[in-house]
């Protein structure tokens, strides 16, 4: 089953018949709110807002561990997110859409990054981090409704809240980077610990700090006018997306943590075993 995590300014699916709403409480803390489960043009749905109703929730305030499980646990396979970006590249031009294939993590392990520590050991390949079935179901169902969305990115995740700096955004650049972004780390790599097929659409609304015309840096009152309007093509893209059959997620996803977990059973607590049989679904 395929779970949507809307970002900025994306609180609800349009069209989500809904017909279940399942707690937001998990062995890692309270998820950002309800998942919700239903269906969108019969196609069966799970849908969390990540920053939750109302946007109340920061960045580095999200609980994404409690936010994978709470998708995987009740039923996801695969997980597409959607977030508001910033451009490294001058060819992505705020409106554009644009999907990472690869992530640089510049959050500096600030944020628990891992269901994993505290008696339970794994290691899990994050090579391809990104399900490319997933992406590339995307991207068609772009070129069906006549929008372009940029492919195969790297993107770099910062901890914020604030904007970044100059020399920061250059950086960034140096690093081969073409999109910063706030939230999708550690949430893709979660997604793959709990064996989930992972992509995300970045909505460009800004080129971060990197141009040299001042007018051109991210301010937060141009970022929201630019991102309702992405926002819009961004829902129709879903829409698109979801009148076709959606792809299974490649092995390496569902198969993660097979041969990655240390700890042999023996040694685990019955409340171990519990969330490590949710995440091995």
């Amino acid at each position: 089953m395929l779970a949507i995590v809307g970002g900025t300014g994306f609180y609800e699916l349009p069209g989500l018949e809904i017909e279940a709403r399942l707690s937001a409480a998990t062995p890692f803390g309270e998820a950002s709110g309800e998942v919700h489960l239903g269906r969108v043009q019969g196609q069966p749905l799970l849908f969390l807002a990540r920053h939750g109703a109302g946007h109340r929730w920061l960045p580095h305030e999200v609980n994404y561990r409690a936010n994978v499980f709470a998708l995987k646990r009740a039923g996801a396979t695969q997980l597409l997110g959607f977030s508001a970006v910033g451009s490294l590249d001058e060819v992505l031009a705020p409106g554009a859409l644009a999907m990472p294939a690869q992530y640089i993590d510049w959050t500096r392990g600030r944020r628990t990054q891992t269901f994993f520590g505290k008696g339970v050991a794994a290691h899990v390949s994050t090579a391809e981090p990104v399900s490319a079935r997933l992406a590339e179901a995307v991207v068609a169902a772009g070129e069906r409704i006549g929008l372009t969305v940029a492919s195969g990115l790297t993107y770099a995740c910062v901890e914020g809240p604030r904007l970044g700096t100059r020399a920061e955004s250059h950086l960034l650049r140096s690093f081969g980077a073409h999109l910063v972004g706030m939230t999708n780390v550690p949430e893709v790599f979660l997604a793959r610990e709990a064996q989930l097929g992972y992509a995300t659409v970045g909505l460009v609304t800004d080129y971060d700090s990197w141009m040299d015309d001042p007018a051109q840096h991210a301010q937060v009152q141009t970022i929201f006018e630019r991102y309702g309007h992405t926002l819009a093509a961004a829902r129709r893209l879903l829409a698109s997306l979801l009148a076709a059959p959606l792809p299974t997620p490649e092995p390496a996803a569902r198969q993660a943590l097979v041969g990655a977990v240390l700890t042999p059973e023996v040694a685990l607590d019955a409340a171990q075993r519990d969330w490590l049989a949710v995440l091995r679904r």
